[in-house]
């Protein structure tokens, strides 16, 4: 997948209960940053950092300042809200490559 460009804020996902809330923006050169705020932080507070990293890495996102809070999301969750905060970011309202990010399913 080609490498997304954060040009300003996207956000996805909501406060409730199961989901997680990210809220991605610029941050250039500066690479990946995550403020993290999680009831499960001490227990799942690497995983959800792993799996946010992954799904960057996979997008091509280097540097962006992420502000995510957690409501016990699964990591299927985190994903979803993950591609969609970058592609709000990178301004990508439509042509979503659905085959390129259902390949990373194995």
């Amino acid at each position: 997948m080609g490498k997304y460009e954060i040009k300003g804020q996207g956000i996805a996902g909501t406060l409730e209960s199961s989901d997680i809330q990210i809220l991605i923006d610029q941050n250039q050169g500066a690479g990946i940053e995550i403020s993290l705020k999680s009831n499960v932080e001490k227990q799942f507070g690497r995983q959800i950092r792993a799996t946010i990293e992954k799904t960057l890495n996979q997008l091509g996102v280097a540097d962006a300042r992420l502000t995510v809070v957690d409501q016990g999301a699964l990591d299927c969750t985190i994903v979803a809200r993950t591609i969609a905060a970058v592609h709000r970011a990178a301004g990508i309202t439509e042509k979503y490559d659905w085959e390129e990010i259902d390949s990373w399913n194995v």
